[in-house]
Formats: C-alpha cells, structure tokens, sequence
C-alpha cells in the first residue's frame, strides 16, 4: 500500500491506494489559506488519519501539489499557492513525517493516474491538462512520468496564447509576471475575466455556460472565444508532442461539448494531413490527482 496526497489550493484529499489502484482509504480536508507552517502541519496530520484508517504505518507517500521542485535548490518554484514558493515542501514533509515522500506537480499526477488505468491507458504518449483556477500540464511517455531536464515538462500554462487574435495581444497581466499567458486565458478564472471584459457582467464559468446554454448571445459567444482559445492551445501541444491522447481535468473539463467542438476547430492550427489524437475527460475527475500521487511509487512499494 501507499498514500497520495492531492495538495490543492483549497483543499488536501488523502487515499491509501492498495495493489490494483484499489482505494482503501480516502479524507478530505481543507487547505490552510496561505500559511506554508499550518499547510505542512495539515498534511501530515492527514497522513496519520490515513495510517490509522488502513491500519498501517511507514507507508510510502506521494504528493501532487502546484508548481515544481528546483532541482538546483530543491525548493518549490512557480507554485499558484504562492506560500509555497522558495519552500523545501519536499525535505520538510520527509523529515516531519519521517517517511519516503516523492514529490510531483498535480497537473503530473493527472497525467500519471488517467496514463496507467484512467482514459488514456495503454496510450504510448499522453499529454494531461487541468482547466481549473490555474491551467497545469502533464506528459506520460510508455507509462513513465516525463519531468524533463529543468523539472517543467508539460509547464504549458504558462506559454503565450498561440496565434493571437485580434484583441489578445499582450493579453491579460499573468501573477507569473508576463502578459498573455494560456493560463490567462484558458482558466476558470481567465474564462470568467474574459466574459467581465466583454459585457461587464462578473459571472462565474458555470453562470457562463448556463446562460450560453439558455440562449443568451453575450454568455454564447464568451463560450465560443474559450473553445476557440483551447483549441489554438492545444494545437500547439499536438504538434510539438504529437501524443495519442490529451486529457482533460479540472472543473472546466465537465463541459461535455468540448470533447464535440475543439477537436474541430483545432484542425486548421495542427501541422499535419490527419489527426488521431483522441480529446478525452478525465475517467477519475478529481479524483484523478490523488490517485497518480499515490501511483509516484510503483505497486511493488
């Protein structure tokens, strides 16, 4: 057995995870708002509860969390939940909690979990997206998680918005520092700012698709710029990585007509005569995080 932990911006979700991806134990917990000390103290609490409810100890531990780990510092670095940021989360973790813990971006562990039994498995390469307050990207190539020379692979969120359009350049001020950035855009957050811009009606992304849903044009055509700006994104992805499937996950990724209507529109930006690349939902939802945190350690442990 092993333990992941889904370290997310508002919430921490634990699950013992026996042989066969089996789930023997699962909690849930809020996220202690920007205080790195009470985060630290939250998980490893969470891990105790866990130990307890499956009746075992010394497990090893995965943790999904935004940002990446420096390899030149080992401290945390371009982490949404900025607390975190310039943290040794990985060295602390191990040492409050006296275990092996791996460490991995969350958009990573999405792309672990739906890669090894989710809906890309059996897929040669695997390109994971969440669409959620942030935009995360995560490669699985053969089954193995690519983290790359700099520890960023998959880091698509925070690439410029590719062939902008009238009115998209430089695009919205991204926390990252620079303009214009995918996550501007393609986010929860970036899809409901868009819509504010347009009409002046501050609506969340579900308002949007509910008022897109019963007719009303405004909300329509904000919905029709989002699937646009995905599509162009993706495209991008496709033609650099050239995966069998791209994953969606986040809150955005239960909108059901994307799966319809962006791999129409991404066929003009994709550099190729056919496309097989399949767009598929997340099989686990947000489960997903928790589960490929579990799966950083093989299932011999």
């Amino acid at each position: 057995m092993r333990i992941g932990i889904d370290l997310g911006g508002t919430k921490i979700e634990g699950v013992v995870m026996a042989d066969g991806s089996r789930i023997v134990a699962r909690q849930r917990i809020a996220t202690p708002a920007g205080d790195y000390e009470a985060t630290l103290d939250a998980v490893c609490g969470l891990v105790r509860r866990l130990e307890a409810a499956a009746a075992a100890l010394d497990l090893p531990i995965g943790v999904g969390s935004p940002g990446a780990l420096s390899k030149a510092s080992g401290l945390i670095k371009n982490s949404s939940s900025t607390c975190l940021n310039g943290r040794p989360l990985l060295a602390d973790l191990e040492h409050r909690l006296g275990a092996r813990v791996r460490l991995a971006n969350d958009a990573d562990c999405l792309a672990l979990s739906e890669a090894r039994d989710g809906a890309a498995a059996g897929a040669d390469t695997v390109f994971a997206a969440i669409l959620g307050t942030g935009v995360g990207g995560g490669i699985v190539v053969r089954g193995e998680l690519l983290n790359g020379a700099n520890g960023i692979a998959g880091e698509w969120g925070h690439n410029p918005l590719p062939w902008p359009q009238a009115g998209e350049a430089p695009g919205p001020a991204c926390y990252c520092g620079r303009h214009g950035c995918i996550e501007t855009w393609i986010s929860g957050t970036g899809f409901a700012a868009d819509h504010r811009r347009s009409t002046g009606e501050a609506l969340r992304g579900e308002q949007i698709v509910f008022a897109a849903d019963d007719g009303k044009p405004a909300a329509q055509a904000s919905l029709q710029r989002y699937e646009q700006r995905l599509a162009r994104a993706l495209a991008h992805i496709v033609n650099v990585l050239d995966p069998q499937v791209v994953v969606l996950g986040g809150g955005i990724s239960t909108l059901r007509r994307l799966y319809r209507t962006v791999p129409e529109l991404w066929k003009p930006w994709i550099f190729s005569d056919e496309i097989r690349t399949r767009l598929v939902q997340a099989q686990f939802g947000d489960a997903s995080g928790v589960r490929g945190a579990a799966w950083l350690w093989p299932e011999a442990g």
